[in-house]
């Protein structure tokens, strides 16, 4: 594919996409849980209570959020997004900022709009960031996201490299760690819950983005992560995880075991990293989640 002109970069920095609409019910809100690997001991009430509608006390995981914008991810795959053509099995999720203003209802209508916020020329290839703000039916702010994806291939336009984003993790061992083996179909189960995306499923498309075979959605570990420090800080409490940031550094495939390792930073925020045990790879990276009291 060729870089696109400078021009078409400034004219899509800024541009803001029509709102969406996305109305969710219990099922979608379990749906998504099943797909980040809740629940890890189904007889657990403390787990059960994100993937079972009738239980005491049911909850929605925070990061449900970020299908507020799978919109997006059809935008991503028309391979054209304000001008600038790739090849959508070129584009890399790079790193995930998310918000939750407010615990996630069971149900809801949530309006989201979007907005380029910035693109950077890495080379490579290009680095587009999305800004994505989603709001209940009253008009409140439910969840803010900041969204980056990398598209190799189109990099060398002339635009600025920008500055990376950088969270340290303590020089000690982890305060915490925990320990969990992603399902054979987990890029499945998650899939259905909006991302679509056929690196995820089709062997063929996960050869033209140089793979042997499909790659978990790295949203998909993100959860995994999230459920992580729900258990390990939040005693089990999703209502407590009120942002997580990560960079997706490197792929996971569907059956391999994630170990997430976790750092109290201060009383409110966790630093943390996940790896994959059976490569030694770190696969989320600069890793941030802010925690109730």
């Amino acid at each position: 594919m060729t870089p696109p002109s400078m021009e078409t970069v400034k004219r899509a920095i800024g541009k803001e996409f029509a709102r969406t609409s996305y109305t969710y019910h219990e099922r979608d809100a379990m749906l998504y849980a099943l797909g980040v690997g809740a629940p890890s001991d189904p007889l657990d009430p403390a787990e059960l209570k994100f993937v079972y509608e009738l239980s005491d006390d049911f909850q929605v995981l925070p990061t449900f959020a970020v299908i507020f914008a799978k919109d997006l991810v059809r935008q991503f795959l028309s391979g054209d997004i304000a001008g600038i053509r790739y090849n959508p099995m070129m584009l890399l999720h790079g790193e995930q900022e998310l918000d939750v203003l407010k615990p996630l209802p069971p149900s809801a209508t949530v309006t989201s709009q979007f907005k380029i916020a910035d693109i950077m020329d890495k080379g490579s290839g290009l680095l587009m960031i999305f800004e994505v703000d989603s709001c209940d039916g009253c008009g409140d702010l439910l969840a803010r996201a900041r969204t980056s994806v990398f598209i190799r291939g189109i990099g060398g336009f002339g635009g600025h490299r920008g500055a990376s984003r950088r969270v340290d993790i303590p020089a000690r061992a982890p305060d915490r760690v925990y320990e969990e083996t992603t399902l054979p179909q987990q890029a499945l189960v998650y899939r259905l819950a909006g991302d679509a995306n056929p690196l995820h499923a089709d062997p063929s498309m996960a050869a033209i983005g140089g793979y042997d075979r499909p790659i978990l959605h790295g949203l998909c570990a993100y959860g995994f992560a999230a459920r992580a420090l729900i258990k390990r800080f939040c005693e089990n409490d999703a209502r407590r995880l009120c942002g997580l940031d990560a960079r997706f550094s490197y792929h996971v495939f569907p059956g391999e075991t994630l170990i997430t390792e976790m750092w109290r930073w201060n009383m409110s925020e966790i630093r943390f990293q996940t790896k994959v045990k059976e490569r030694a790879a770190v696969v989320l990276s600069h890793g941030r989640a802010r925690i109730k009291a």
